[in-house]
């Protein structure tokens, strides 16, 4: 006896055995037990859905011997021939292999004559969106009214190429894909009833290689019968379709998230040894990043459509969510960028790596594990260290002369040309003054010389052309020589040297502040974005030649400082300040621990006291990531609570505010009490800005 397939072998007879349909079964059924019957019906969609058995189920019960129901004998004559493909008045057109209006023509001919056995003559047109135009046009009239006994039944994978002059005149139904919960579900009890061994991994590789055709999948699962010598395993069914090992795909994500870059190397050595698709396994890894996100959002909604939803949600709590949406699109980058990359493996690796290396930004209070010393290196991107981005452009310095033994008489100074980049030779004539005496490192202020301007003499007049780019020698070393900063006229720098000769500053602080401006101007001018400007500009009163700093300073925003506490922090609260640092949060975590303070700690029960100031800030996420952090610090598991309450002691931030300001008057009493700051205010009647004097040291 020949063997029959088991697409074949297991197609539906009946309703009762259709899988899947619900939404177009419900409709024919409830229109046959009505005897509500329409002449025309459509059925749409995908191959292997069940197209052509509900037509031919339909054709049963249409000619059941025992009348028009939705539930035929299946025993009678006209239900076998049926079945066996053998009915005369079932006419099945193939309309790929007939698409010329004489086939039409020829076949509607035999429409006016009635049945010869059955009840009705029901014509099954499959692949109908084949038949040519000519072909719908004869067919349109018949379509719309035909003979009482005529039935046509219309099935298309592609109901777009149907005009709509057919559409209208029929009953669509579009059936839908099998999800692969469906396909499983059949085959096990398929499998079970023909006595093949078979375990539920191999089942779902098969459903989702279905691709939501339950024919694609009868007809795989008769290929793992056979390739697998009658049992149906997963590892067979895996090296016959070809397709990755779905926990691969788990172990890479795993890597990522322990942060180990050799585990991950590791994983992409193992997952070359079978030959995959790199884009391929990218997707597989995007599927499992959108269901762990789902899940994130609404774990309730994830489905078990491939086997592994309790791995999804373990996934869904390890990742943080940021995490999860940056390497979703990241691997939507790198399946665009794979065809570039010289060779796809790479490609993948490098997509891979650079999951590993970069974090989401704005999103440092995420919990995540660091990478392990096997891994990548982090780089850094503090300017002050990069030797290319972060270098600054050498100030322009002035060297002094000898000291002589007598002042000398006052001389104008004479700019030299000198290269763009190169420092000027000791050429300029210079008054001789006394030898500079060491400077301690205090930052640069501002200095606010209204009456200077109006008795500053005139610049001398060249004596010969100079070139366009003057470089002047400043009177200090130029290994201690503060950065050069560009001030509009009539300001002046105050340079932290000796003091100046007093008859000779209205002839040598003019021409070096001119000096400094014209040369950062030049330097900068070839800069295709020049950089923002570092310091307030004002506007300028005509007559009084005063500045007006009160737009600008209302201007500047005001950093909200946290208000001082009521009491120094002792016991338990001085604990919580030496503990905050080892904690390492960051982003609002670390900003509710700074606003905390310690007022408990009764074994492993810890309770925190936040200032109400800050509850916006403050849920349960924030408060878990704080647990954590304290777990992971201490060693052992503490119960933490968190109260909004004011503390009556000193908090971290309010710590680290008053240390700010300690530093700000000392720094601003420095420079009060600097020799050269108090000769320029005796002498010019210059003013010193507050707001530009910074603490050099802002690290602690």
């Amino acid at each position: 006896m020949s063997y029959q397939v088991l697409a074949r072998k297991w197609r539906p007879r009946s309703f009762r055995e259709m899988v899947g349909q619900t939404h177009v079964l419900k409709a024919l059924i409830n229109a046959l037990d009505s005897q509500r019957l329409h002449h025309a019906y459509l059925f749409t969609g995908t191959r292997g859905v069940g197209k052509t058995t509900i037509a031919r189920i339909i054709a049963k019960c249409l000619n059941c011997e025992t009348g028009i129901s939705s539930t035929p004998c299946g025993t009678c004559s006209v239900c076998r021939e049926i079945d066996e493909g053998r009915f005369v008045d079932l006419i099945e057109v193939d309309a790929a292999s007939r698409t010329k209006v004489e086939d039409t023509r020829e076949l509607l001919d035999n429409v006016q004559y009635s049945p010869t056995r059955g009840r009705f003559k029901v014509y099954l047109i499959d692949e109908v969106h084949m038949l040519s135009t000519s072909s719908f046009n004869a067919l349109l009239k018949t379509l719309e009214e035909p003979p009482p006994h005529v039935k046509f039944l219309l099935a298309t994978t592609d109901p777009q190429k149907l005009p709509v002059t057919v559409l209208s005149r029929c009953l669509q139904f579009s059936l839908k894909n099998m999800p692969p919960e469906r396909v499983v579900e059949h085959l096990s009890h398929v499998l079970s009833a023909e006595n093949v061994p078979f375990e539920d991994d191999a089942l779902w590789l098969l459903g989702r290689a279905a691709d939501g055709s339950m024919r694609d999948a009868m007809s795989l699962t008769d290929q793992a019968i056979a390739f697998g010598e009658g049992k149906v395993l997963a590892a067979d069914v895996r090296a016959m379709l070809g397709t990755l090992d779905h926990g691969q795909v788990y172990g890479v994500l795993h890597a990522l998230i322990e942060g180990d870059a050799r585990a991950l190397i590791e994983a992409v050595r193992h997952l070359a040894e079978q030959g995959p698709d790199w884009n391929g396994v990218l997707a597989e890894m995007l599927n499992v990043l959108h269901r762990v996100a789902i899940a994130q959002a609404l774990p309730d909604a994830v489905d078990n459509g491939q086997g592994d939803r309790e791995r999804v949600l373990q996934l869904a709590q390890a990742l943080p969510a940021e995490d999860v949406q940056f390497y979703y699109q990241m691997g939507l980058i790198g399946r665009r960028d794979l065809p570039l990359a010289p060779e796809p493996r790479g490609g993948f690796e490098m997509v891979l790596l650079r999951m590993l290396a970069f974090r989401p930004a704005g999103a440092d209070d995420a919990p995540r594990v660091t990478l392990k010393p096997l891994g990548i290196s982090q780089a850094t991107a503090d300017s002050r260290t990069n030797p290319v981005a972060g270098t600054a452009m050498p100030a322009p310095v002035v060297s002094a002369p000898a000291p002589a033994a007598a002042p000398v008489a006052p001389a104008p100074v004479m700019p030299v040309a000198a290269e763009p980049a190169a420092v000027a030779p000791d050429t300029s004539v210079v008054p001789a003054v006394s030898e500079p005496a060491p400077v301690a490192d205090v930052p640069v202020p501002v200095v606010d010389t209204p009456e200077a301007a109006a008795s500053l003499p005139p610049e001398p007049e060249p004596e010969a052309p100079v070139a366009p780019e003057p470089v002047v020698d400043l009177p200090w070393d130029t290994a201690k020589a503060p950065e050069a900063v560009a001030v509009a006229q009539p300001e002046v720098v105050a340079v932290p040297s000796a003091p100046v000769v007093a008859p000779l500053e209205a002839e040598v602080v003019a021409p070096v502040a001119n000096a400094i401006v014209q040369a950062e101007a030049d330097a900068d001018a070839g800069d295709d974005e020049p950089p923002p400007g570092d310091y307030d500009y004002v506007e300028m009163d005509a007559e009084t030649l005063d500045y007006d700093f009160g737009q600008s300073e209302a201007a500047a925003p005001q950093v909200e400082e946290p208000l001082p506490a009521a009491k120094p922090a002792t016991g338990l609260a001085a604990e919580w300040l030496s503990l905050f640092p080892q904690l390492g949060l960051g982003g609002m975590t670390g900003s509710i621990a700074a606003n905390c303070t310690l007022i408990e700690a009764n074994g492993d029960d810890w309770l925190l006291h936040l200032d109400p100031a800050h509850s916006a800030l403050f849920n349960p996420t924030q408060q878990r990531r704080l647990n954590d952090a304290l777990n992971q610090q201490q060693g052992r598991s503490i119960k933490l609570r968190i109260e909004l309450c004011k503390p009556e002691q000193e908090t971290p931030a309010q710590a680290a505010a008053r240390r700010r300001a300690e530093r700000q008057r000392s720094a601003e009493a420095s420079i009060q009490a600097d020799p050269l700051v108090q000769q320029m205010i005796q002498q010019f009647a210059a003013k010193v800005r507050d707001d530009s004097i910074e603490p050099l040291d802002t690290s602690r």
